[in-house]
């Protein structure tokens, strides 16, 4: 007899720490940028879940065994006049893929998004990374080709703030 595990997802709680720590290790690794996670349990426990905290996270179960995670924010359109949400990072587990867990994760939040009235629900994925793309593609995300990324951070980021 098969047993078949069912997927739930669940809000991230602070005891998860460590595991979001492991799936975000895990992911930079798949991205080619291990050497650019410096978060800690800490940090993700601060930011995550404390007083202050804007971000949000999940957990996908199967069974009781976390396979994958998302972090997720609210941001604000001002030509929609409404907020949006946006994933942060969307991982899970190389022997869940395939499982409807990345699936189930982003209707999770599909229906987040709606239930607080979001106008859009975005993200971002590598220009490489064509299986991500691809199932993206699947379930109706279209990629906004016209926008360009930026970032300021580190040095730039200190520089700049600092600069009278």
């Amino acid at each position: 007899m098969t047993t078949v595990l069912t997927l739930t997802i669940r809000p991230a709680q602070p005891s998860d720490a460590p595991q979001i720590l492991a799936f975000i290790t895990e992911l930079a690794e798949y991205e080619k940028a291990r050497h650019e996670v410096i978060a800690s349990v800490d940090d993700i426990q601060r930011t995550l879940f404390g007083d202050n905290a804007t971000a949000h996270g999940l957990i996908c179960l199967r069974g009781d065994q976390p396979v994958g995670f998302a972090v997720y924010f609210f941001n604000y359109s001002t030509w929609q006049g409404r907020n949006g949400l946006y994933l942060e990072d969307l991982y899970v587990s190389v022997d869940a893929r395939g499982t409807g867990a990345g699936k189930l994760l982003l209707k999770h939040l599909a229906r987040e998004a709606c239930a607080k009235g979001c106008g859009r629900f975005e993200w971002s994925v590598l220009d490489w990374n064509e299986p991500a793309i691809q199932f993206y593609k699947s379930i109706g995300a279209q990629p906004q080709p016209e926008w360009v990324r930026y970032r300021m951070d580190g040095q730039a980021l200190q520089a700049f703030a600092a600069d009278a």
